[in-house]
């Protein structure tokens, strides 16, 4: 009863600090970025600027091979401004590509430079044979520009021939990808539910030793640990709000609120004791700030990993938020490993525990002298 009392007293103090409001704020922030800021799927249109320098009958026919060659094709006059000058061009608009034919090697320059796509001027050569030079940004991969060098090179009937005679296997057919809101989840409850959850934690106590308020405990019958449990809970309470505050308008139903928030509660637990016993070191936040800082930087450094799929160094699997931000991965996906999550709630709740007994023994020990 003494820590439900102890609880509800930090509760109330809490909701008048600074801090308290952070833990709230920053989440509704993070969800409008995800709403109107990061779209669903992400648009792979291909755009490219084409000057062809042919004869007008070669011309004329090139451009009907272009609109004959799909369904769905469609083409109208447009305008572009690029670097102060109005081009007049004809778009020619597929689902996946946009061409837009112009009529200048000039302006195939110039709006490659300022929009950052491909150009190209379609020519002939001495053989009367269709020949093309390409104006890049520099950055684009060795396959595309392999891709781009085979165009006119080969016959695009063998191309197409040997592209559809390509065997496809799915690695798997029971599988639902994400989509970029729901994808970028996990990386953002594990700093927001999870890591900040750490940062509060330690400005809490900070400021009750500010405030007298930790060396009052050493002239009570209050054990330490209950009041250190007291501060943990208010914290496993933010954290769960700012998770559901994220989660819920993105994921809707669809996931297991039970699984979510037990894995909230075990890393928010693991967090909030990693702070307590930063702050067992030092007399106020700017001497902590330093130790925090890094802590967190290196905390986060498996989201690199995350969005990276192909960096994946063994190191960055034993910080604590890789299997963090893939055991929420596992709560999202719509046929998770639901042992996993189950597996890596066990394991912060039992390195929690380890540090919080740690951190008791710190703070007995502070007190006491």
């Amino acid at each position: 009863m003494k820590l439900l009392s102890s609880f509800k007293k930090e509760l109330i103090l809490a909701s008048r600090s600074f801090y308290f409001y952070v833990e709230v704020i920053f989440p509704l922030v993070i969800l409008a970025i995800l709403l109107f800021a990061v779209p669903k799927e992400i648009n792979t249109t291909s755009t490219q600027y084409i000057y062809l320098d042919l004869p007008k009958e070669v011309k004329e026919i090139y451009i009907d091979t272009m609109l004959e060659s799909a369904t769905g094709i469609e083409s109208e006059e447009v305008e572009l401004e690029a670097e102060g000058k109005t081009y007049d061009v004809q778009l020619i608009a597929t689902d996946e590509e946009k061409f837009y034919i112009v009529e200048s090697e000039e302006a195939v320059r110039s709006l490659a430079y300022s929009e950052q796509n491909v150009g190209a001027v379609i020519e002939l050569d001495e053989n009367n044979q269709l020949y093309c030079r390409y104006y890049l940004q520099g950055y684009e991969s060795t396959r595309l520009k392999n891709l781009l060098s085979i165009v006119f090179n080969e016959d695009m009937s063998v191309l197409e021939e040997r592209i559809e005679n390509q065997e496809v296997r799915p690695l798997t057919t029971d599988y639902e990808p994400l989509n970029n809101r729901e994808n970028a989840i996990p990386p953002i409850i594990a700093l927001s539910s999870c890591l900040m959850g750490m940062f509060i934690m330690a400005s809490y106590v900070f400021l009750d030793k500010t405030e007298g308020v930790i060396k009052a405990y050493a002239v009570t019958a209050s054990p330490v640990w209950q009041y250190l449990m007291s501060k943990i809970f208010v914290v496993l309470v933010t954290s769960v709000v700012s998770g559901l505050i994220i989660v819920m308008p993105i994921m809707g139903f669809k996931i297991n609120y039970g699984l979510l928030l037990l894995l909230l509660l075990t890393t928010s637990f693991f967090a909030s004791s990693l702070g307590l016993l930063i702050a067992s070191f030092y007399d106020n936040l700017a001497k902590a700030f330093g130790a925090i800082y890094l802590l967190i930087i290196l905390l986060m450094v498996p989201a690199i990993a995350y969005f990276i799929p192909g960096w994946d160094p063994f190191w960055i699997k034993i910080i604590p938020t890789y299997p963090l931000m893939q055991g929420f991965k596992e709560i999202i996906l719509p046929k998770g490993d639901i042992a996993y999550s189950l597996i890596t709630s066990a394991g912060f709740l039992a390195g929690g525990i380890l540090i919080f007994a740690f951190t008791n023994f710190r703070f007995k020990k502070t007190l006491s002298i």
